[in-house]
């Protein structure tokens, strides 16, 4: 067996694919928990969550439920009038403050388990599947992730429907809140605790630029002057959130986690409980990657194009409206006059004039 800590050679995708696709098939051959009733029993032989947890569960996703909203009323809406932001963006400023602020401190933590303490998952993914044992202990520092996270999408999926603006892709984004939690609530209670850290990892990367480009295209006018920091701060984040995307979800999502789940869990545990059901969310969470990397796509390709001025997200149902935003009338008067700018929502690009 390989050492934890040696550096582990990255498969290709043809290798990826066309290997998965032979042993899943010699998989299903030799399935020991395919039906329902070999289902239910492997699920009560394996899985292992105590009510404690699930209290814990619940009650976290009522304190960032109701965090967010004590930070959303007292704090991100306030100062976002205060910096006199576009009634709009004072209502959509605070989901992106409100996640920007949860994925750092947890995509922080993450990156701190897996380069700073004894965890080689990420140099050697095949590593996690090691020693797997039904109900093995999983140490307090990963299960203290498991809760974090795994009530925050419980929590989202509340947001999503209450509290979020809708958008054109909010079902497909609800559909990635319940795989999520799915994956975070099955990698826990069946002990495969150590992959879906890596999932978390891979994943967080991109909502903290995501919402920190949001932020800045929301700050680019404030009292009606256009900033140029908040303008050059936007492209610079979409520019990052584009390369980690294909970098994160694109490449080391496949190429480590799905190979190390799909080709290398059987080599270490051939009768691994769940197989067929882990991996089919696992690849879900890949084709809802590939979905959203096309919206980018779309984004680049109409900028290049001169449809778009700046940083747009063309998820949204509107395209624009129009604001008044406010300008010196004359050097002899002290007066304000109301000028034009176009406002797009939620990732917008202002023109000044």
């Amino acid at each position: 067996m390989a050492d934890v800590s040696e550096e582990e050679s990255m498969p290709g995708y043809r290798q990826l694919f066309s290997t998965a696709c032979s042993v899943m098939l010699d998989a299903y051959r030799n399935c020991k928990d395919c039906g329902i009733k070999l289902s239910i029993q492997t699920l009560l032989e394996h899985a292992h969550l105590t009510l404690t947890e699930i209290v814990l569960f619940f009650l976290f996703v009522v304190m960032w439920t109701s965090l967010r909203w004590a930070l959303t009323h007292h704090l991100f809406q306030p100062f976002a009038r205060w910096c006199r932001l576009h009634p709009k963006d004072v209502m959509k400023m605070p989901e992106s403050a409100w996640k920007l602020v949860f994925y750092t401190m947890s995509w922080f933590y993450c990156t701190y388990l897996l380069f700073f303490c004894n965890y080689g998952f990420f140099h050697n993914p095949s590593s996690v599947f090691y020693n797997w044992k039904s109900g093995m202990h999983v140490p307090l520092d990963i299960a203290f992730v498991y809760l974090i996270q795994g009530s925050f999408y419980g929590h989202s999926i509340y947001a999503t429907i209450y509290m979020d603006a809708w958008r054109k892709d909010s079902a497909v984004m609800l559909l990635h809140h319940f795989i999520t939690l799915a994956l975070i609530a099955f990698s826990y209670a069946f002990r495969f605790h150590n992959i879906g850290i890596l999932v978390l990892f891979l994943h967080d990367i991109n909502d903290i630029l995501l919402e920190f480009t949001k932020l800045n295209v929301y700050f680019k006018i404030r009292g009606g002057k256009f900033y140029m920091i908040n303008d050059v701060l936007s492209n610079m984040g979409f520019v990052g959130f584009g390369i980690t995307w294909f970098c994160f979800r694109l490449y080391w999502f496949p190429l480590k986690v799905l190979y190390a789940s799909y080709i290398t869990s059987l080599q270490s545990v051939p009768n691994i409980p769940f197989y067929f059901f882990f991996n089919t969310l696992l690849f879900a969470l890949l084709l809802m990657n590939i979905y959203w990397f096309l919206f980018i796509v779309q984004m680049v390709v109409k900028v290049l194009n001169g449809q778009l001025n700046g940083i747009n997200d063309v998820r949204e149902y509107e395209e624009n409206e129009v604001q008044e935003s406010l300008k010196a009338k004359s050097h002899n008067s002290g007066h304000q006059s109301s000028g034009e700018g176009k406002h797009m929502q939620n990732g917008t690009t202002k023109k000044h004039q």
